[in-house]
């Protein structure tokens, strides 16, 4: 079992995840169950996948979480671009948040090789 709080990439989720809610406060309010809590899902699903394949007893099971991890931040990506884009979030706070999925996702990438390179 590893220590995901050791992992660079999930103290960086974790922080966009930090990040995302204090942003998305602002969101409209009839959006609390849509892009609101859609978007809040998403960003805490990264470092939580991440959390969870260290506890799996296999790099294959920790693979695939981070995968999904991998998924869940293409998916942050893609609704915080939409809410930049709809006004609920000015280009101002919504790019470095987009800046910070990215690099999160690289970071992702290349532990999965990693991962991948260790089978």
């Amino acid at each position: 079992m590893k220590d995901f709080r050791s992992l660079k990439v999930w103290e960086s989720a974790y922080q966009l995840s930090l990040d995302v809610y204090r942003v998305s406060v602002a969101f409209p309010a009839d959006e609390r169950f849509g892009l609101t809590s859609q978007l809040r899902r998403s960003v805490v699903s990264i470092p939580s996948n991440i959390a969870e394949g260290c506890g799996r007893g296999t790099d294959s099971d920790f693979t695939r979480f981070v995968q999904i991890a991998m998924g869940s931040a293409s998916e942050v990506e893609c609704q915080l671009m939409l809410a930049r884009d709809l006004g609920f979030v000015p280009a101002e706070a919504s790019d470095p948040l987009i800046a910070n999925v990215q690099e999160i996702k690289r970071m992702i990438s290349g532990l999965i090789k990693r991962l991948n390179a260790d089978r």
